[in-house]
């Protein structure tokens, strides 16, 4: 058995914080979601969160809202406790493009009622309708790549 090298933990949960942060989440939420990703039972308490991150207890809840919000994560009671736990979904990621999927429809009808508002043939109605298709072709990919994760998600060794 591997043991737990925290430092390496510590230096992974600020490195891939800073990835997400430049990749537009904000940074205390990205602190304590790579936090969460790095903990063996993927929960932690905000107690623990916030020794394990040294920030306020108000960091650590205003990170947590916005991870709630986003739904990246959720609040569980903790069994004979008064205490909450922040705990990340199951297959987050496939959730979260699931999500953006959701978002894609809505953003193509959107410019596409848009586009017909404008005149499809004004130069602003033909960029609307170009970006409306384009969601449309990112939506298709997106249901084949996802259908084909879960075929080789069966194939994997994963828990």
């Amino acid at each position: 058995m591997d043991v737990r090298n925290e430092e390496a933990v510590s230096r992974f949960v600020e490195r891939f914080a800073a990835q997400l942060t430049e990749a537009g989440m904000q940074r205390m939420a990205a602190r304590v979601f790579a936090q969460l990703l790095a903990s063996d039972g993927g929960a932690m308490t905000s107690a623990e969160l916030s020794e394990a991150l040294r920030i306020s207890p108000a960091a650590v809840s205003g990170a947590v809202a916005y991870l709630t919000q986003v739904t990246m994560v959720s609040r569980e009671r903790e069994p004979g406790s008064r205490r909450d736990r922040y705990v990340l979904h199951n297959e987050l990621w496939y959730e979260t493009f699931t999500r953006r999927d959701q978002a894609l429809t809505l953003f193509e009808k959107t410019l596409r009622d848009g586009a017909a508002g404008l005149g499809a043939d004004s130069p602003a109605g033909a960029r609307m309708t170009e970006t409306a298709a384009f969601f449309a072709f990112l939506q298709d990919e997106m249901h084949g790549m996802m259908a084909r994760w879960r075929a080789h998600r069966a194939t994997l060794d994963l828990p």
